[in-house]
């Protein structure tokens, strides 16, 4: 997984991007004339580093078309803050990317390249979370005890399950049903979250029961557990930041692990999905709705402003709803606020 996302900002500038608007780069003041990369980086945090408004990377980012795979970027590389035409841009200076080794020079490799956000922080929600609907939980097969009729069950152990299995699919996810999400507006069942439980392997059948064996937990498996077959999910090299098309508006419903406060890099799970064309690498500002208050001298009740609390970046989309990080928290965030365009 870790091989297929580093290097995901390459198609920052290989991609006409559709959602250019009438919004500009913004540069801080003041803002640093170069920046080294270092490992741990990230596009974000570079990004961020020269632009107030880190999704607007894209606008100002000048390719050197001498350069061997000129949109990685590489701990070591100095990224300098130039200007073309009286323009801001930002151009990548790769002195650092060869090592000498006798007798010949070896070129870093790809998988070296920096992330467009810490992945190490979402690894697991991009390769195994899912969020489900009521119909196809209720459809999957499910675990109906260990060997010798035990209840619960680990890695390396053996169990019997019931339903209907495909043949063709050897590998299952095992999964317990979690939150529904609901959509506080219009009362719509958005999905359940299927918490991963671990990965299983089937190895033979009879009638409707399955033989299988126990590859990964991430806690004991329990009868009931269901499970589903397990997804080979690549992510899109279109994955970069971008604000979403559109006038977009939702709401956070969840946080990983049942939180009600969000902070830096907590998950959380949103009311908007791919039919509201919300794609992965869209980013939204967080805002916290203005309270009401009763103003003292006139005794009326008084409608706050809303306040800005945060910036989060999608990173995986379901049909009804996506699973974002939160990149930036200026102020308390929790379920219920809201998210819009940037």
């Amino acid at each position: 997984m870790k091989k297929q996302l580093s290097g995901l900002l390459a198609v920052l500038a290989l991609i006409a991007t559709p959602w250019l608007s009438a919004e500009e780069p913004q540069l801080h003041d003041p803002v640093p004339a170069t920046h080294t990369v270092v490992k741990g980086d990230t596009l974000w945090d570079i990004s961020s580093t020269f632009l107030r408004n880190p999704w607007m990377w894209p606008e100002i980012w000048h390719v050197n078309t001498q350069i061997e795979n000129p949109h990685l970027i590489y701990p070591g590389d100095v990224i300098r803050l130039i200007y073309l035409d009286g323009k801001p841009r930002l151009t990548v200076e790769t002195s650092g990317r060869v090592y000498k080794l006798s007798p010949q020079a070896r070129e870093i490799t790809g998988d070296a390249a920096i992330d467009t956000i810490p992945l190490d922080d979402i690894s697991a929600f991009l390769s195994r979370s899912r969020i489900v609907t009521e119909e196809e939980l209720a459809a999957a097969p499910y675990v109906l005890s260990g060997m010798d009729e035990h209840l619960i069950v680990g890695a390396g152990d053996r169990l019997y399950a019931r339903g209907t299995f495909q043949s063709e699919f050897r590998v299952y996810g095992v999964y317990r049903r979690g939150e529904p999400f609901i959509d506080p507006v219009t009362g719509e069942m958005l999905g359940l979250m299927a918490e991963d439980i671990g990965t299983a392997t089937l190895l033979t059948t009879q009638d409707e029961v399955g033989t299988m064996k126990v590859t990964r937990t991430t806690e004991e498996i329990r009868a009931g557990d269901r499970l589903l077959r397990q997804e080979e999910r690549a992510i899109a090299s279109t994955f970069y930041p971008s604000p979403p098309v559109g006038d977009m508006q939702g709401e956070i419903l969840a946080v990983e692990k049942g939180l009600h406060q969000v902070g830096n890099m907590d998950v959380v799970v949103i009311n908007r999905g791919e039919r509201e064309g919300v794609v992965a690498g869209n980013v939204m500002a967080i805002y916290k709705r203005g309270g009401v208050i009763r103003d003292r001298i006139t005794d009326e009740r008084v409608q706050l402003p809303d306040e800005r609390a945060g910036v989060l970046m999608v990173f995986r989309t379901f049909e009804k709803v996506s699973l974002g990080l939160v990149l930036e928290a200026y102020r308390g965030i929790s379920v219920a606020d809201y998210v819009r365009n940037p």
